[in-house]
C-alpha cells in the first residue's frame, strides 16, 4: 500500500523544498509542480510533492492521520 502525506512549504531552492509535516520538516523534490509556492501545501508521495491541496483538506487529512496514529488500530 502507498501512503502520500499533506505538509506545508516552508521554502523553496530550485527544484527541491523543506515542508513541515506536523513536528517534522523533510526535504523534498517538487519538480512535479513547479508552480508551488512557499505556505502551500502539497501531497507527499517518496519524497516527492505530487499536488497541490488545499489548507482546509490538508488540515483534514492531517488530522485523520492523527487519529489513526492515537487509535489502537496503530498499537
Amino acid at each position: 500500500m502507498c501512503l502520500a502525506v499533506p505538509g506545508r512549504v516552508l521554502s523553496i531552492d530550485g527544484n527541491m523544498g523543506i515542508i513541515e509535516v506536523g513536528n517534522l520538516k523533510r526535504n523534498v523534490f517538487l519538480h512535479l509542480i513547479p508552480e508551488v509556492s512557499v505556505d502551500n501545501y502539497v501531497l507527499v508521495h517518496a519524497g516527492c510533492a505530487i499536488q497541490k491541496l488545499d489548507e482546509e483538506e490538508a488540515e483534514i487529512t492531517l488530522n485523520i492521520l492523527k487519529e489513526l496514529a492515537e487509535s489502537e488500530i496503530c498499537r
